[in-house]
């Protein structure tokens, strides 16, 4: 997935309403830019973090720049936007590149199922189940080099599982798909301290028949002309104790 412009390079001075960030340009130019991600960006919120911006040319937009990565130790980077997840697996599902899914041909998004819910895709091959895939975007690390999913309480989340055992209990294929937009981890489990019910639903969802699988990301430079972000390898999955 290509973003869709040049980045451009800031300090951040303060996140804070969920979905604002005020920030100061290399020309000194303080502005407000768009979070396009309701969690609690744990670890990524501290002010003087050099993150990266790319700016909208749509005149009615009234926040025209976006908070997209930010930079972490030893030239990492980590993907803030929850809107690009889905973007990043689907291009990696059209090129069959997931390979527990690459036998799939057809794909349709945001389809209705569950009690007033979307998917996020679904899947289809003739002779094969119908597969249900909810994508989840994954940005915290605390420690060593361990991905952990969520960074906040997820009610929504904790739907989502719940409805994919549904569909496993019909004879579906029914997956979640950790999207990991970081580059200095290696492993993935879920942070059942900040969520407890979150990850006793994961428990309950896999022992239902739901698949999970993890993948890391590539995520070229941001002084790139049009930086990208990629789906990578497949990364360990460690369930919750």
């Amino acid at each position: 997935m290509r973003l869709s412009s040049p980045l451009v390079k800031a300090t951040l001075l303060r996140r804070y309403k969920r979905f604002l960030a005020d920030v100061r340009l290399e020309d000194g130019t303080e502005l407000t830019a768009h979070v396009a991600n309701p969690g609690a960006l744990m670890g990524l919120c501290d002010p003087g973090l050099t993150i990266w911006l790319s700016r909208s040319s749509d005149p009615k937009r009234k926040l025209p720049y976006s908070w997209e990565l930010a930079e972490l130790p030893e030239g990492h980077l980590c993907g803030v936007s929850t809107a690009h997840p889905n973007r990043i697996v689907e291009e990696a599902l059209r090129a069959r590149g997931i390979e527990p899914l690459a036998a799939y041909g057809g794909l349709r998004r945001e389809v209705k199922y569950g009690k007033a819910s979307r998917v996020d895709f679904l899947l289809t091959e003739p002779d094969l189940p119908d597969a249900y895939v909810e994508v989840k975007n994954v940005h915290l690390r605390r420690e060593a080099d361990w991905a952990e999913f969520p960074d906040s309480v997820t009610a929504r989340g904790a739907k989502h599982l719940e409805e994919l055992g549904d569909m496993a209990e019909e004879g579906h294929r029914a997956v979640m798909l950790y999207c990991i937009q970081r580059t200095d981890c290696a492993r993935f489990k879920l942070a059942a301290d900040l969520d407890k019910k979150y990850a006793a639903g994961f428990q309950r969802a896999t022992a239902r028949g739901v698949e999970a699988y993890a993948y890391a990301c590539n995520i070229s430079s941001p002084e790139a002309s049009m930086p990208e972000i990629c789906l990578a390898e497949a990364m360990p999955l460690t369930p919750p104790p």
